[in-house]
């Protein structure tokens, strides 16, 4: 036997026969993830962009909100601002932000003179809901001195009942977060009472808000894509 069998042998014999593996590893069936460290220092030298999860902001929901209203497509741009700006005042939850706005696009797509709601009146002609926020005449008497068609105190107005409901839901609704928590009372806030109240329901405001925050973190993603090393720009 020559020496190359020899090594052969001894090499063989350092190993389990094959049939001890009742079941090999197959590769092909790993997922491979890689993740890059997120560089969170501001300098021109970083590889990586800052992609951030953190909440929507008002300068955001302020672009949108005079830019994709359906129900107005040139708002007055202090309109909007005084929402903003009567909308801090309460600090809701960062999932809230920029509720007023999209109730009021909605509403009276911003419009302090808006009328509606006359289906509901007596005559079915005298307006019911009047204002930036439709409000109806209990707010006059929930709110001593409130004009509707003033857009400030209607904000005002629409802000407080709403916070004011925050009680009631904590108590009947038992939701752990402060976001469920004021979804549950703007929902209760702007509309008639009801038995048991309404801890699963939404406003239809909501669904235009949720609209406005993801397509504000899609365009986060395209601009931190766009501004990357590794393309040359959108």
């Amino acid at each position: 036997m020559n020496i190359v069998a020899i090594l052969f042998t001894i090499a063989m014999a350092g190993h389990s026969s094959a049939d001890q593996y009742v079941q090999p590893v197959n590769l092909d069936t790993f997922e491979v993830r890689s993740t890059s460290t997120i560089n969170f220092v501001d300098n021109n030298n970083n590889k990586f962009v800052r992609v951030g999860s953190e909440p929507v902001t008002y300068e955001e929901l302020r672009f949108y909100a005079l830019h994709e209203c359906k129900n107005n497509k040139d708002p007055d741009e202090k309109t909007i601002d005084m929402l903003i700006r009567v909308e801090k005042q309460f600090s809701p939850p960062p999932a809230m932000r920029g509720m007023i706005l999209a109730a009021a696009c909605k509403e009276s797509g911003y419009n302090a003179l808006a009328k509606g709601d006359r289906k509901f009146s007596k005559n079915k002609r005298t307006a019911m809901a009047i204002g930036i926020l439709q409000l109806w005449p209990i707010y006059e008497k929930m709110y001593p001195g409130l004009d509707r068609t003033n857009a400030e105190q209607s904000a005002h107005a629409w802000m407080q009942h709403i916070i004011k409901k925050i009680p009631k839901v904590k108590r009947q609704c038992k939701y752990r977060t402060s976001a469920r928590t004021w979804l549950a009372a703007w929902v209760t806030g702007i509309r008639y009472k009801k038995v048991g109240g309404r801890c699963k329901e939404k406003p239809t405001h909501y669904r235009l808000l949720k609209k406005w925050h993801r397509n504000i973190k899609e365009d986060r993603k395209s601009q931190s894509y766009c501004t990357s090393e590794d393309v040359c720009g959108c």
